[in-house]
């Protein structure tokens, strides 16, 4: 699956990267293999992941067979967000 980068998201994860070590390949497997996808605002979707004590969130669209990536951020509010099967 291709993965396409905003201008946007690629700094965030730049932005994450530095405080909590966040790389670019983990958010790419998150996205290829996330634990579960949740319904975004304006159409998007969220793929989520647990990382450390909090949750990475990355919405993204779905563009033919690629995820074009909105952004990405961490959040500890993972009572918020995770949703239970």
């Amino acid at each position: 699956m291709e993965i396409i980068w905003t201008q946007h998201a690629a700094e965030r994860q730049r932005e994450w990267q530095i405080k909590l070590g966040i790389t670019r390949e983990e958010i790419e497997d998150g996205l290829r293999n996330p634990s579960q996808v949740v319904p975004g605002d304006w159409g998007a979707q969220v793929a989520q992941c647990k990382h450390g004590d909090g949750l990475l969130r990355v919405p993204f669209v779905q563009v033919e067979d690629a995820r074009k990536v909105l952004t990405v951020y961490w959040t500890s509010k993972v009572d918020k967000y995770w949703r239970e099967e």
